[in-house]
């Protein structure tokens, strides 16, 4: 790492000004249910379209008559596909059947809450407090 890194064409935010302005992207779901979809509509039609062959899915994204449901289901399938990923793919099966069990090998050994601690009783004062 450079010690003294040149920062004279670095512009800083002024006050109250955001460097993300538009934010993360929303989500697949999130956009389609402000269109008027329902969580069950937007299941149905993943599930339906994860079962369809890359040709079925290829018809549903040229098919100008599609829903803007399918036409984003397809564009993710196919995004999945040209970039090798599985992230378009993951995010649409954990969105119909959930996130798959993860299981934790965990050991634990059985310690004394108070180690360490030792209380001391004062016999002198006889239960009196100053």
């Amino acid at each position: 790492m450079n010690p003294n890194p040149d920062i004279s064409n670095l512009n800083p935010f002024k006050k109250g000004q955001s460097g993300n302005p538009n934010g993360r992207p929303r989500k697949y779901v999130s956009t389609l249910i402000d269109q008027g979809y329902k969580r069950s509509e937007i299941n149905d039609t993943i599930q339906n379209m994860m079962a369809m062959t890359l040709e079925e899915v290829k018809a549903v994204w040229d098919n100008p008559t599609a829903t803007v449901l399918e036409k984003t289901i397809a564009s993710a399938i196919r995004k999945s596909i040209e970039k090798g990923t599985l992230y378009s793919m993951e995010t649409l099966l954990s969105r119909v059947y959930g996130q798959p069990k993860q299981e934790v090998a965990a050991t634990i050994s059985p310690q004394p809450i108070w180690q360490g601690v030792k209380l001391q009783v004062d016999t002198n004062n006889n239960g009196n407090q100053d």
